[in-house]
């Protein structure tokens, strides 16, 4: 339903940019709609509607679980090794020394008398000995060494590392709550004031109407007041040459005859600068050749007048009321939110990390990873009485939102009050008209009848003519007014229903 509100407005507003310059017919509800497809101020405020939406969405994700994924690479120019350079040399050259005292350990054994004479009776003990001198261990003990001291060096030059992290609030001492509702009577709130500036377009649409109904029934009728005085100044020439009338009566003729002319232009003027006036409001261009369906008629259309209603009726209808009352309940979950800060809070974190080097299998040039779970608990104790001052400013600020719509809902009593007062004005203003045109239409009658018969003096027709179109340009002001204070009204009250989005 919300949808088909505001394509038909801007439906209404794309034929009306298509006919620019043509001649259009449009209704006052039609001029509303127009008015409120166009105005910036309510496209703003349609963009704030639909931002606080936004802000909601998000204030409601801070409920679910908040996953990440992170990974990192890194060149290092050099490795690590875990022993000292002195101990790595010894590894590598370690076969290299065992041979060197092998060799030195046999030419001493050797070189002892008394097993030279074990060697002279066993002759097999010394190819044994002679073989083992042949023996070349250097090598593959050398090889040995190097091997050990390269399993004592970190390979770090390509360096992977990633990560899976996973945190749920548990509690949050309401805060997450808080915010939920804050966000959801943020939107509440501009809906409201995007009713009230909706509210005021329709006011100024209603007030451009009905003046361009008003000029161009006073155009009419400073029209037909200039035929009248045209009419009578022929009938005047006519009995000045019969010598009924004389070259005076003429003169006072013409002279209102052309302050009727001119009354005439500015009332066209006046026309055509109010039209261009409700173009620019129902975002129409100002030359179109605009046509109001009110706008010949005779007399303006008295608007129906419902019963009265009750003041919280009233309070609960309009948009300012509800935007206070939203800001107040604001301000009370502000309070929460502030009071918050003083609890605990309590989140489940999960992690899966990988490495390569893999950290748990000796350093391999492997992928290797593991998950580890905890909860986390924060206990706010003191930091200066802030949170406490927080929560006091918080109040504070409750307190002053609660005066402010106290204030406007004295206000608003006044304004209906106001309105309902000028409503009876009008009304009996508006039935006194009717009465003074009845007499006004039957005076002139009287007074052209006799101003005919040569009975009545020309200053005589003149005036009456002159009281003929006071009265009928009275009328046509009160029944305006009439019209104006009835919209005001119905506004006040929160009867008038636009829509919305």
């Amino acid at each position: 339903m919300d949808t088909i509100r505001t394509i038909i407005p801007a439906v209404l507003l794309l034929a009306a940019a298509m006919t620019a310059g043509a001649q259009q017919t449009m209704t006052l509800q039609q001029c509303r709609d127009s008015a409120i497809a166009s105005n910036n101020d309510l496209k703003i405020a349609r963009q704030e509607v639909e931002i606080a939406g936004y802000d909601r969405k998000i204030a409601r994700a801070n409920y679910f679980p908040d996953i990440s994924a992170s990974a990192a690479y890194m060149y290092n120019s050099r490795n690590l090794d875990l022993l000292p350079e002195s101990t790595s040399e010894a590894l590598s050259g370690l076969g290299s020394t065992i041979q060197g005292s092998l060799e030195s350990g046999l030419g001493e054994l050797l070189s002892n008398p008394a097993l030279g004479q074990i060697i002279q009776e066993n002759p097999q003990l010394l190819q044994l000995l002679g073989s083992l001198s042949s023996i070349d261990i250097s090598g593959p003990v050398n090889q040995i060494g190097a091997e050990i001291d390269k399993a004592f060096e970190l390979d770090i030059e390509n360096m992977f590392a990633g990560a899976v992290s996973l945190q749920q609030p548990v509690f949050m001492g309401g805060k997450i709550v808080a915010a939920n509702k804050i966000a959801a009577l943020a939107e509440e709130l501009a809906r409201s004031r995007y009713d009230t500036r909706q509210k005021e377009v329709v006011t100024e649409v209603d007030k451009a109407y009905w003046q361009i109904v008003s000029i161009a029934g006073k155009k009419r009728l400073a029209q037909d007041y200039a035929d009248l005085l045209h009419s009578m100044l022929r009938d005047t020439e006519i009995m000045v040459a019969e010598g009924v009338a004389t070259q005076a009566d003429i003169l006072s003729v013409k002279v209102k005859a052309n302050e009727a002319d001119l009354l005439l232009t500015k009332a066209t003027n006046g026309l055509a600068l109010s039209k261009m006036l409700l173009c620019k409001l129902c975002g129409l261009s100002l030359d179109t050749d605009l046509r109001l369906a009110d706008e010949q008629l005779d007399n303006v259309p008295v608007p129906q007048i419902g019963p009265a209603p009750g003041e919280e009726e009233i309070f609960n209808a309009r948009p300012e009321i509800r935007s206070l009352e939203l800001a107040c309940r604001i301000y009370d979950r502000k309070v929460a939110m502030a009071r918050a800060d003083m609890m605990p809070k309590i989140a489940l974190t999960a992690n899966w990390l990988v490495t390569n080097p893999n950290l748990y299998r000796g350093y391999q040039n492997k992928f290797g990873g593991m998950f580890n779970v905890g909860v986390a608990v924060n206990i706010p104790i003191i930091h200066g009485c802030e949170t406490m001052q927080k929560v006091r400013k918080a109040k504070a600020e409750a307190v002053l939102t609660g005066y402010r719509l106290q204030d406007a809902r004295e206000m608003v009593s006044l304004q209906v009050a106001q309105l309902r007062k000028r409503e009876s004005e009008a009304l009996e203003r508006f039935s006194m008209t009717e009465s003074n045109l009845d007499s006004a239409e039957e005076n002139l009658r009287t007074a052209t009848e006799g101003y005919s018969e040569g009975v009545i003096p020309a200053n005589t027709l003149l005036a009456a003519q002159t009281a003929w179109m006071k009265a009928h340009s009275e009328h046509i002001d009160a029944g305006v007014e009439l019209q104006i204070v009835a919209g005001e009204l119905s506004a006040a009250e929160g009867r008038q229903d636009y829509g919305g989005i």
